[in-house]
């Protein structure tokens, strides 16, 4: 079983992505703020990061960064989803190592789910 950690603050986000991923066999873990993530996927190394870029006590590009400079963590695919969608937000996430950017307004929750699938699927080839 695959374990997901979500680091987003909307709760109503939060239940429906839960909800999603859970029927599909996920194991779903969940912080509400950018510290609380990094020490989450400290503690869980889970498979892939869903991290919106928003976030209480330190943004997603913290967050970001240090997933990806951690030696025991770098190698975690992670889909950035949030509503910013500068370019340079979009180019700034990707340079820091994102595995793609996802808009939380243009994509359904079936379609965050195959993302999600294909990042896993293709760090495990890796």
């Amino acid at each position: 079983m695959s374990k997901v950690l979500f680091i987003e603050d909307e709760p109503k986000l939060q239940q429906a992505l839960q909800e999603t991923f859970k029927k599909e066999g996920f194991e779903i873990f969940y912080a509400h703020d950018g510290e609380a993530g990094v020490k989450l996927a400290e503690e869980v190394c889970p498979d892939l990061v869903m991290l919106d870029l928003i976030l209480p006590k330190k943004n997603g590009f913290d967050v970001l960064s240090e997933l990806k400079t951690n030696s025991r963590l770098m190698k975690i695919p992670v889909v950035v989803l949030t509503n910013l969608e500068g370019a340079q937000d979009i180019e700034k996430a990707l340079s820091l190592g994102a595995y793609t950017y996802l808009l939380k307004t243009n994509y359904s929750l079936d379609e965050i789910l195959e993302k999600a699938k294909e990042a896993i699927a293709q760090n495990e080839k890796n």
